[in-house]
């Protein structure tokens, strides 16, 4: 029976997400009244630190914005100033690109789906909890990471805000000899990615689903990583330069972070669910076949689902990983020259959690003068809201801990950082 007195479910502190903040739930009888984010972290001021930098910088700056999607930023930023400047990476580079990427997907979504949000589906508390009763999963899990971690490592310099990035490529790119050893771990590690997917799939989901408009990139051969065309699944087909005219930031009472909506539509959803609806027949065969065989097809509405897209976006990863290493042939040179000149440029790639985009205006000297910064986090928080309004409010019937543990794992929907935040979370439930 429903509990008629109104209600406040508060989770006063997130912490260790790209910010500071708290959760709010009111309930008045039978009625959900307000699910808030109250993001209170005073801001970061990235894109003013930005502001008189050579161009040059852009990429160690942008990386430190994300401890656990470095890569991101920088190649987001890399993207954005290449434009700028009329430059174009292609052939081994970009391929290097797209395989420093697929690392940081790789220990991105892994870290997501066993130690983050799997203890959610499965009643424990925190991993450590969970390594208990399921040693041989997290144990996988730690050796998956490691994979990714290491791709970083030997391309990237080290898997923590890698140093070897630059505007135009890399400072040094690889021999295809240091490569040799990483193949055949590469294998084993996409038949435990497989093993994954059948994990996620096992994992019992709400009965839950939004009315999304799903954003992403999509690419005219490739599962999307560094570029492609802006597309949504109600008809949204722009360039990464048009990005600026379709999509704003606003500024809302209860939250120092902006959100961001689609210009007279509202609110969007970026990430694995957005990927995996609007670039399905760009999966590898493999990937395609994991999903099938764990029931999720595109048209796929349901964000406690993510956790299983993540799993198939793994083997992708894996699978492109190898693809790119077993074409890999050095490059003449680790990066393309680039001339400082006066321009305007815009970059947006594929974040672990959705598209990342920058935009750069850069005075004759390559100085930067202007910087704009929209992360996945913040195109997503008018979704995380109403996800906790909607489904607080199919879910009043819940006891109230149920109820508070499940709000809370539809935060851990969303991605890492937030994910990460919420498992040491103390809630508070006023009663009025």
């Amino acid at each position: 029976m429903k509990d008629n007195k109104s209600r406040t479910i508060k989770v006063e502190t997130l912490a260790r997400v790209e910010g500071e903040g708290a959760m709010i739930l009111k309930i008045k009888g039978d009625t959900v009244t307000e699910a808030k984010l109250n993001i209170y972290e005073p801001p970061r001021f990235f894109e003013a630190f930005l502001r008189g930098r050579a161009f040059r910088e852009a990429p160690d700056i942008t990386a430190r914005i994300c401890g656990i999607c470095p890569v991101a930023y920088q190649m987001s930023a890399c993207h954005a100033i290449e434009d700028a400047l009329g430059v174009k990476v292609e052939g081994q580079l970009r391929a290097l690109r797209r395989l420093l990427y697929c690392g940081e997907w790789i220990e991105s979504h892994v870290l997501h789906v066993y130690m983050l949000h799997a203890p959610d589906f499965l009643g424990y508390q925190d991993v450590l909890a969970m390594a208990k009763d399921h040693p041989a999963a997290v144990k996988q899990a730690l050796e998956l990471k490691k994979l990714g971690n290491d791709i970083m490592i030997l391309l990237g310099g080290r898997e923590i805000h890698p140093i070897n990035v630059r505007v135009g490529g890399f400072y040094r790119a690889p021999d295809k000899s240091e490569f040799a050893p990483l193949v055949e771990r590469l294998k084993r590690g996409r038949d435990a990615a497989l093993d994954m997917v059948r994990f996620a799939a096992s994992l019992e989901c709400p009965d839950f689903e939004q009315d999304y408009e799903f954003v992403a990139l999509r690419h005219p051969e490739e599962y999307p990583l560094n570029e492609g065309r802006i597309v949504s699944s109600r008809g949204l087909n722009i360039s990464v330069r048009e990005f600026e005219e379709h999509f704003v930031e606003e500024h809302v009472p209860h939250s120092t972070s902006l959100h961001s909506v689609i210009k007279g539509r509202g609110a969007y959803l970026v990430g694995p669910l957005a990927r995996f609806n609007l670039n399905y027949d760009r999966l590898s065969p493999l990937a395609q076949e994991a999903a099938q065989n764990a029931g999720i097809k595109p048209g796929l509405k349901n964000p406690f689902k993510s956790i299983v897209v993540r799993a198939v976006e793994t083997v992708y990863a894996f699978d492109e990983s190898l693809r790119i290493l077993e074409q890999y042939e050095p490059p003449a040179a680790p990066f393309v020259p680039v001339t400082p000149r006066a321009g305007f440029g815009c970059g947006c790639t594929e974040a672990p959690r959705g598209i990342l985009f920058h935009s750069y205006r850069l005075d004759s000297n390559g100085n930067i003068t202007n910087a704009h910064i929209m992360p996945p986090t913040a195109q997503n928080q008018k979704s995380i809201e109403s996800d906790l309004f909607r489904f607080a409010e199919l879910a009043l019937d819940l006891p109230e801990d149920k109820l508070v543990w499940q709000c809370e794992q539809a935060i851990r929907n969303y991605d890492p950082c937030i994910s990460c935040s919420t498992h040491f979370l103390k809630v508070k439930i006023e009663r009025e």
